[in-house]
């Protein structure tokens, strides 16, 4: 799977989950920069992360999430060792 794939799929996710069909991220972006993303959307990002790339995050990986760019840097890591 690609970078720009990864992309695309979080972007559908962050899309859905925040009821925003502009929304665009980028790889810096963080909780800070979103209005309403909370520890409660936090959960569905990572539940709908989780879902639509058929992962699993432990947590010390969440622990280690500061920015969408981590995010999308854990799920391409796992991706290549499933």
């Amino acid at each position: 799977m690609t970078s720009d794939e990864i992309d695309t799929r979080l972007t559908d996710i962050f899309r859905e989950v925040f009821d925003d069909p502009a929304m665009t991220l980028g790889p810096d972006m963080t909780a800070r920069d979103v209005a309403g993303w909370d520890s409660g959307r936090m959960v569905e990002i990572l539940m709908a992360t989780e879902e639509a790339f058929g992962i699993t995050f432990t947590t010390r990986e969440v622990d280690a999430l500061a920015s969408v760019g981590d995010l999308a840097d854990t799920i391409a890591r796992k991706r290549a060792g499933a």
